[in-house]
């Protein structure tokens, strides 16, 4: 148990998930007395709109002790083990902190996919997971659960070296999200019925859940602890078998997740990581004959030609979470302008913008549009973006060089088409190696631009403005995506309104990117199907068997 006592300035920020604390600190644990002495430390565990302390702290020691730990050659986690490639081809991990090379990672092939899979079907069926009982998969997944919190600082840590997300989001939104996943669907194993059907007296109708088999699951490079555990967890808990193939520039926090799996007492086969290319490991993935269902979240290229791939094989079942372009409107009766500004900011400008449910699109009243731009402009001046594993900084770097050109490009064409930049659309940092991109914000888009529809994934704002309501809806669903949304009134007839015109899986209410397991995540339109989280995650990875039986 760790007892703080704090003095001093508090100074609460308004964007993130993060409230940041210069504190007189006393800390007190079973292993040991920390002296109190002055430090820079952040608090994890609430929102910064949330006055009461939050209750994770993290020291800006104990992440400096991890920045220069060396990582190893990674090789392919199959079966309970490391295993090299079958081709025996590598891949350089570079950090986007400041483009040097972290490690190299084994270049994955059909082979090593086959290999995973192999093993996956082969614990399947021998029903040392399918078939243990309930009791016995909780207690080996909230043990999974226990040691990735054990070690969050270090998959935190590991994490930023490899994707660039600033350290405070990283360590919340991964370990402390896929722990939160864990426990969760550990603790529903026991809690999910079967059914018996209303039928006549002389029989009986049962309606079984059974696991699927083999899943495979492909996340992308902005959040893949999270992202995985998502998926990872519920399918687990169902008593299926996983493949998990990462993304190439962001695999080694999930590598390090399957051994703490194994350390756990998962029976080897059950959860396996194949790195490599998306073209090469995961295109293998997509259409092995083997391979039950398919989740995947990523951009809709990649997902219509998952869906091909699993029409060409053997009609697995494909799950998709896609891209995103999701409005934010901000109605003249906001409460608060403020507030509204800051909640804004951290929704498009946090992870450097690589968010899929990023309010990437700003649509404002016309009564209130100077008031509200000139508190956003004031907030986004003042965040400062550098050095991810440095509490210093708000906002981290851009998963790689290839993004940070597209994002700079599209910044570079809007403006062709008549957009008014008002702040950033510029490197920064160029120096250093890295790969940071000032938060940029751009005015006048209009509906047809290319930056209106399409995603960007980068700190980069669209705004318009909008006189009524009927406009608002209007421009809030033209774009062919529709994953989430926000809405920002003191009306509840507004609020209700919108919440049920604006076309989007998930609408937020004066508030934005509020996310917790038990609510479902997916989207509307081209945004893709199935859901993430909840209890209807279930449904993704588990079936219904119907017994008829005379009486």
């Amino acid at each position: 148990m760790v007892h703080v006592r704090a003095r001093g300035d508090r100074r609460r920020r308004g964007y993130g998930f993060v409230a940041k604390h210069d504190i007189h600190l006393s800390v007190d644990c079973e292993k040991r007395r920390v002296a109190a002495q002055w430090l820079r430390v952040i608090a994890i565990g609430c929102t910064a709109f949330d006055p009461a302390f939050p209750g994770f702290l993290m020291l800006q020691s104990d992440i400096d002790s991890l920045r220069t730990a060396a990582i190893s050659p990674q090789q392919h986690f199959i079966a309970g083990a490391a295993v090299p490639g079958a081709g025996g081809a590598r891949l350089d991990v570079i950090s986007p902190i400041d483009g040097q090379r972290l490690t190299t990672i084994a270049d994955g092939d059909a082979a090593d996919i086959d290999r995973a899979v192999h093993a996956a079907r082969r614990v399947y069926d021998n029903g040392a997971w399918s078939r243990a009982a309930p009791a016995e998969r909780k207690k080996i997944l909230l043990r999974f659960a226990e040691l990735v919190e054990r070690h969050a600082m270090e998959l935190a840590v590991l994490g930023v070296r490899d994707n660039g997300t600033e350290i405070g989001m990283a360590y919340k939104a991964e370990p402390l999200s896929a722990v939160a996943t864990l426990r969760y669907y550990a603790e529903a194993i026991d809690k999910i019925y079967g059914e018996i059907a209303p039928t006549a007296r002389e029989v009986l109708g049962l309606i079984h859940r059974e696991p699927l088999g083999v899943v495979g699951v492909i996340v992308p490079w902005n959040f893949p602890l999270m992202i995985g555990a998502w998926k990872i967890a519920p399918a687990l808990a169902a008593g299926n078998s996983v493949v998990v193939k990462p993304p190439e520039t962001a695999s080694l926090t999930l590598l390090r997740l399957a051994a703490l799996a194994s350390e756990a007492g998962l029976p080897d086969g059950v959860l396996n990581v194949v790195t490599g290319r998306g073209a090469t490991a995961g295109e293998a993935l997509a259409l092995h004959m083997d391979v039950d269902v398919l989740a995947f979240t990523g951009s809709g290229p990649v997902g219509r030609r998952l869906l091909e791939y699993s029409a060409r094989s053997n009609l697995k079942r494909v799950y998709l979470e896609l891209g995103g372009k999701s409005p934010n409107v901000v109605f003249s009766d906001v409460p608060d302008i403020k507030q509204a500004a800051k909640v804004s900011a951290n929704g498009i400008f946090r992870n450097s913008g690589q968010v899929c449910v990023a309010g990437s699109r700003l649509l404002v009243q016309a009564a209130v549009y100077d008031h509200f731009m000139s508190e956003l402009l004031a907030i986004t001046g003042k965040l400062k973006v550098g050095d991810p594993l440095d509490l210093a900084f708000d906002i981290g770097a851009v998963n790689s060089e290839a993004q940070l050109c597209k994002n700079l490009d599209v910044v570079q064409r809007a403006e062709r088409a008549g957009a008014q930049r008002l702040c950033g659309g510029r490197r920064l940092h160029e120096e250093r190696g890295g790969y940071y991109m000032a938060p940029t914000i751009l005015a006048g888009v209009d509906s047809e631009m290319t930056l209106w529809r399409e995603e960007v994934f980068g700190p980069v704002l669209a705004v318009t403005r909008f006189e009524d309501e009927e406009e608002a809806v209007r421009l809030a669903n033209a774009s062919a995506y529709g994953l989430a949304a926000a809405v920002w009134t003191g009306s509840l007839r507004t609020a209700h309104r919108m919440v049920r015109a604006i076309n989007a899986g998930v609408v937020h209410v004066n508030t934005y990117g509020g996310t917790d397991v038990t609510v479902p995540l997916g989207g509307f339109k081209q945004s893709g199907f199935g859901r993430d989280k909840s209890l209807h995650a279930f449904d993704e990875y588990t079936d219904r068997k119907t017994a008829w039986i005379a009486l």
